[in-house]
């Protein structure tokens, strides 16, 4: 099984082969509610984390996707442009958002494992 890490602001990134995967959680797309369009970024953009780098927009709202950890964007997953009910679907799967290159590792010390998160949303929950 892959290892998760997570962000207060409810991204994941998995990390495999030198490709960090980004996407956001379950709790965040039912908080968004029916994905209708996910703006992506610049393949071959670099972000810093904690970077706003993707907006994600539901019949809701929009919120803004930050960044988990420095790096350059390496491909978006284009199945979204026609299904971005997939982040609905699949939010940890199916559903990502795009790939982050040339990262630093370092940075996911500061993301929570999937333990935490779950107990950080139980905090939020109430």
């Amino acid at each position: 099984m892959e290892n998760y890490f997570y962000t207060k602001e409810h991204e994941w990134v998995t990390v495999k082969d030198n490709l960090a995967t980004v996407g956001i959680t379950n709790f965040a797309q039912k908080q968004l509610g029916d994905i209708v369009f996910v703006e992506f970024p610049k393949q071959g953009s670099v972000y810093s984390q904690g970077d706003e780098i993707s907006v994600i927009e539901s019949v809701k709202a929009a919120s803004e996707v930050y960044a988990p950890i420095s790096g350059k964007v390496h491909v978006c997953n284009n199945d979204l442009e026609g299904s971005p009910d997939l982040v609905n679907a699949s939010p940890e799967g199916d559903g990502w958002l795009f790939k982050i290159s040339e990262f630093d590792s370092v940075e996911l010390n500061s993301l929570m494992s999937r333990d935490e998160y779950e107990d950080y949303i139980k905090n939020i929950e109430g």
